[in-house]
Formats: structure tokens, sequence, C-alpha cells
């Protein structure tokens, strides 16, 4: 997932904080004496866990038992708790961004744009829900430097969502008196609250994402002028 640092000006930030159920984590034993894993194997290890039990109840050990390996291999990869956090949270956040962008910048109506938009922020559910919800759950417990990067990323995902929308209203597609950056904070939030409750056994993402996009685009559609009345006519001919 590309990861490319963006340069957003700041802004405020809502998230929601999702409450998470513990799991017992059942351990891939494999052999102790492989010197090396894959990157992206050691942080889908670090997301699951801290998915699971949060950051406070997960410890490195776990994510060693996971793999089956050693502790003390993973600070190979990552110095601590806390570093592990963070690159499960830049994984968890760059890959929307990135699409983001691209979907911002390519053809298409206003309200094409944010239809996309929606169904990109929803998709990951499918294959990458770890990283989803520990992004939108323990990004709080970050050190400072660590959540003022993390917080880049998320200011960059507001601004192209504004972005699309400051574009309808531009071209006449969406209401004139949109007020954009709550309409945002409203999206964001109603999309990253999906994550506290949906189960694919239950309902898919597709439906739920295009339930979600016709709602929100006819909420920020520009309203019809009503039809004028006909005049009454004074008098008659006589």
């Amino acid at each position: 997932m590309a990861q490319h640092n963006p340069r957003p000006t700041p802004s405020r930030w809502t998230g929601e904080h999702v409450a998470m159920t513990v799991v017992p984590l059942r351990s891939s034993r494999r052999s102790r004496r492989s010197p090396r894993r894959r990157e992206p194997e050691i942080i889908e290890a670090a997301a699951r866990v801290f998915a699971a039990r949060g950051f406070h109840g997960a410890t490195t050990q776990d994510i060693a038992d996971v793999l089956g390996i050693r502790q003390a291999s993973l600070y190979y990869y990552f110095p601590s708790k806390e570093g592990a956090l963070e690159l499960v949270c830049l994984q968890g956040v760059g890959g929307f961004f990135e699409v983001a962008k691209a979907i911002a910048a390519g053809p298409g109506s206003a309200a094409d744009k944010l239809t996309r938009l929606i169904k990109s922020h929803l998709s990951p559910l499918t294959d990458r829900s770890d990283f989803v919800r520990v992004f939108l759950n323990e990004r709080q417990h970050l050190p400072p430097e660590s959540r003022r990067r993390i917080g880049k990323w998320s200011r960059g995902l507001e601004q192209v969502f504004e972005s699309v929308l400051k574009e309808g209203v531009r071209r006449g597609e969406f209401r004139s008196d949109l007020d954009t950056r709550l309409a945002v904070l409203g999206i964001l939030g109603m999309a990253n609250a999906v994550a506290n409750w949906y189960r694919a056994e239950e309902v898919a993402i597709d439906r739920i994402s295009g339930e979600f996009a016709r709602l929100l685009v006819a909420g920020v559609a520009k309203r019809p002028k009503p039809p004028r009345r006909p005049t009454s006519m004074r008098g008659s001919a006589r």
C-alpha cells in the first residue's frame, strides 16, 4: 500500500471509539528457526492482536505467539509496541488517502465521485478490517509525535472528501448553502461507525455502501425549484 507522506493543511478531526471484543488468538506455530519474516506478515499479525485485544490489552509476546517466533525477533521490525501500533495505523489510513486522491482527480460528476469515495472507504472492511478498527480505536494511544504523523493522513483524507463536495457546489450539483466541512465530518463519522457493527454474514458491504451513497448524495444534492403557480386571470372576456 503506497505511503507517500501527504502535506495537508491543519483541520479539526473527530473520531469514534469503538468497543472491542476480546477473542482468543490462535497461534500459527511455524518453525522458530525461521530467520526472517516478511514485513507485511508481521504488521498483519500486530493488527490482528491490537484489533482483538486493544492496545493496552495486547503485548508483543501476543504478536510473537501468533507468528510462532521469539518475542525478541520482533524488534528487528519495530522498536516497541507503540512502534508496531504506528505501522498498523499507517496502513490503516494510508491506502484510504491514496485511493481517495485518485478518485477525486479522476473523471465523473461530483456525485459520482462522492459515491466512489464512500464505497472505497468502506470496502477495506471486507479484507482489512483489523487495520481499519485499530486505526479508528487505538491511535489515541500513540505518542504525540506519532499521532501528529498519523493525523496528517487523516486530515488529508478529510480534505479530499471536502474538495469533491466543493466541486459539486461550484458546478451546481450540490446545494449552494452546503456547509462542506460539517458535511465531511458527518459523512466520515457515519462511514467509520460501520466498523463497530458490520458483520459480513449479515449484510454485504456493497449493499451498505450503496445505501449510504444514495442517502448522502440525496442529502447534498441541489434541490429543484418548485414550479411556479399560474396566476389567476382577473375578469373574463365578454
